[in-house]
């Protein structure tokens, strides 16, 4: 099929150093699916990688892609694949590997879903990493329970703005915090108070809760403190300005006290993308796009989420 557009860096950096530049159509292997990208979604894992901040796990091997998450169209089927045809609608996502911002990608289906049929490609990236993120963590790590009080730490935020949703549909009492100027909107997804992180300090005037969602990765001691006898606290992120602390936090708690942090790296499969795309179509999970930027654009798109005050997320419309 020759050649794609795709976004590249060739070195590590600030955002000038992506570009534009092309690369071959994905061989299509007999057990894959080749996906027609219309919209990626800019996660905090791609300034990670740009950055070099996590190059002990993707290498120094340049070019890179950027890209975790999309959304957009079946264009061919491998000869071993069933259940798929050309021109269906999908969103998914790469798994443990980066290159969603290209206009293909070759991919197992087990990482593929119908896309829900009520949102454009743009709104369905939008959600999904943080919707599938949220549930694991809430419903599947923590086992939120109706009437149980959550703290969602960066509340307005791709992952933050859809944990706030997940956890008023389980049924908790919702704090989060979030920027002065976002306190409304984060209200307005299901929180019943929204506080301002730069002057509220997380001590124990906040009370207690029975289970902390952090989607920040600092301060994970202090906020471990906060948890209620049985509490729970999942962290979806390290601080990756002092990884070794931050782990060692996450271990320690592990094995001293209260209060286990469980730390995970979501890579969800089809069945969990379904399940969100019924919650989306249900109207139950509704998708936050702060800005849809063109694709070469790519860099503001990354210096507008590294500013911070992220309202869901910055999208990258493909095609």
């Amino acid at each position: 099929m020759g050649e794609m557009k795709a976004v590249l860096f060739d070195r590590f950096g600030p955002p000038e150093v992506l570009y534009v530049g092309r690369r071959p159509v994905p061989v299509l292997g007999p057990d894959e699916v080749l996906v027609r990208v219309r919209a990626a979604a800019v996660n905090g894992g791609d300034l990670h990688d740009r950055t070099g901040k996590v190059r002990l796990m993707t290498g120094r091997t340049f070019p890179k892609g950027c890209g975790l998450d999309f959304a957009g169209e079946v264009a061919r089927v491998g000869s071993s694949v069933r259940g798929m045809r050309e021109g269906e609608r999908v969103w998914g996502l790469l798994g443990r590997r980066t290159g969603s911002m290209a206009e293909y990608v070759a991919v197992s289906p087990r990482r593929i879903a119908p896309a829900p049929g009520n949102l454009t490609p743009e709104e369905a990236v939008s959600l999904l990493a943080g919707a599938t993120t949220a549930v694991t963590a809430l419903r599947d790590k923590a086992a939120l329970q109706p009437g149980e009080r959550l703290l969602v730490r960066g509340g307005s935020g791709g992952v933050g703005s859809v944990a706030v949703q997940v956890g008023r549909l389980l049924g908790a009492r919702v704090v989060a915090l979030a920027g002065a100027k976002n306190l409304d909107f984060v209200r307005g997804l299901g929180a019943e108070e929204a506080l301002d992180h730069r002057t509220t300090p997380l001590s124990a005037a906040l009370g207690r809760f029975d289970v902390v969602l952090d989607t920040v990765g600092t301060e994970q001691a202090r906020l471990r403190r906060l948890l209620a006898p049985g509490g729970r606290m999942v962290a979806v992120t390290l601080d990756l300005e002092r990884p070794l602390a931050s782990m060692a936090t996450v271990l320690g708690s592990v094995v001293h006290g209260r209060g286990r942090i469980r730390f995970f790296s979501g890579n969800p499969d089809s069945a969990l993308l379904a399940e969100v795309a019924r919650l989306a179509e249900h109207g139950d999970l509704v998708p936050v796009v702060d800005t849809v930027h063109p694709l070469d654009r790519v860099a503001d798109a990354q210096r507008a989420l590294e500013a911070g005050g992220v309202r869901g997320k910055h999208v990258v419309r493909i095609a």
